[in-house]
């Protein structure tokens, strides 16, 4: 097992590279592997760690997201990391548990979804019924949050 492999399969990266073939680092939290959606002979997928842990992807190739995801055995979700209950403490209000900052970062976690498929949408890419309905999930919430906040 590689050095980039030997970390926790808790985090989304190390979850995705333990699933890749000729994974090979190529800086801090980046990496290249052969791509799991196409027949490649030569690693063409580019991974990179964000600082709050997600996962990111490009295939030269153009494979999309949600094709490379599923061509290793995960979800589109699998690429975030997994929040704990308390971190979803410290109230927006008096009757409220969730915090401001908490709220955004759910805010921008289902934008980047609804924008994923969105562009595998708009680039004629396949999208599949579960990502689909993922995405109209992510728009339903952005709405709910929007008319929550009394946003025009």
């Amino acid at each position: 097992m590689s050095a980039a492999l030997a970390r926790t399969v808790h985090d989304p990266v190390d979850r995705l590279l333990s699933r890749l073939e000729c994974v090979k680092q190529t800086g801090a939290d980046r990496w290249i592997a052969r791509c799991p959606a196409h027949n490649d002979r030569r690693p063409s997928l580019s991974i990179r760690q964000t600082d709050d842990h997600r996962a990111l992807l490009h295939c030269f190739a153009g494979c999309a997201a949600a094709e490379i995801v599923h061509a290793a055995g995960l979800e589109l979700r699998d690429l975030y990391p997994e929040r704990p209950a308390e971190h979803y403490a410290g109230p927006v209000h008096a009757h409220s548990r969730w915090s401001r900052s908490d709220v955004w970062l759910l805010l921008q976690h289902e934008a980047a979804i609804a924008a994923i498929v969105a562009a595998d949408t708009a680039a004629g890419r396949p999208v599949s019924a579960e990502d689909a309905e993922r995405a109209g999930l992510a728009a339903d919430r952005l709405a709910d949050a929007v008319a929550t906040l009394g946003v025009r």
